[in-house]
């Protein structure tokens, strides 16, 4: 196999793996498995937002490719699949034309279907709710904002503004939904509603990644990650501190 085509092969698998929430040392380590595999030694250095590999010619001239990632999201099912991917090359490498068709159809697949990850929301509100002592009634409540917050979320990313208004925006609708829900129902505790319908929103992934690529020396992405989830978490609260200041006095 040509060694530009083992690079787009090593490359695509590294952008469905940083695409979807993938720690950086397991891109790298996946783009240098698939490059033996084909016997192509190859540097390669990952950043949260951009792939660079550099292998070296059968005429000494190294070839370099840089790949950068726009759009990033949480989807863990097609990460196992391009782990599984990649190990299977391992052991049996495979033609151009199928591993690129095998990467193209695990990057088109959507995971869950959008009506099943809706209730999935609301029902991490409502568990959480229950989990801070809250009654019911506020987990009921909190179950239909957290929902509202997922939709709002998914119209507001489609828009394609920047990342951390998303956030903003889903911050502004927990705390306005649930002022509004206390004042037609006094009985409901507003601070539980309020945290744990924006449960669904804090960066548990971006931080978990964060402490595991510190841990195996990629400090520079450790320290990418974890400024993208404080960011993330400023957001939020910022959202929530806008409304709570205007609106707790209308309760």
């Amino acid at each position: 196999m040509k060694i530009n085509q083992v690079m787009d092969i090593a490359i695509k698998a590294g952008k469905i793996l940083l695409a979807n929430g993938s720690e950086i040392y397991r891109v790298e380590d996946t783009i240098g498995r698939i490059c033996r595999s084909y016997g192509v030694e190859a540097e390669c250095f990952v950043l949260p937002t951009s792939i660079f590999i550099t292998v070296t010619g059968k005429d000494g001239e190294p070839l370099s490719v840089v790949k950068r990632i726009s759009e990033r999201t949480v989807d863990l099912s097609c990460v196992e699949k391009v782990n599984s991917f990649s190990r299977r090359i391992q052991e049996s490498p495979i033609p151009y034309e199928e591993a690129m068709e095998t990467l193209e159809k695990i990057e088109r697949e959507k995971g869950y279907k959008f009506g099943l990850r809706l209730f999935v929301a609301g029902v991490t509100a409502f568990v959480y709710t229950l989990l801070f002592k809250g009654t019911v009634q506020d987990a009921v409540v909190a179950f239909i904002i957290g929902m509202l917050i997922y939709i709002s979320k998914e119209k507001v990313s489609r828009i394609g503004v920047f990342k951390f208004f998303e956030y903003f925006v889903s911050g502004l609708i927990a705390a306005g939904m649930s002022v509004i829900a206390v004042k037609i129902f006094p009985f409901l505790n507003i601070y539980r509603i309020i945290i744990s319908s924006i449960m669904i929103l804090l960066p548990g992934v971006s931080t978990t990644n964060a402490l595991k690529d510190a841990l195996h020396g990629d400090i520079v992405s450790s320290q990418f990650g974890m400024a993208e989830a404080i960011f993330t978490v400023v957001s939020v609260t910022a959202g929530v501190a806008i409304v709570l200041s205007l609106g707790l006095g209308w309760i």
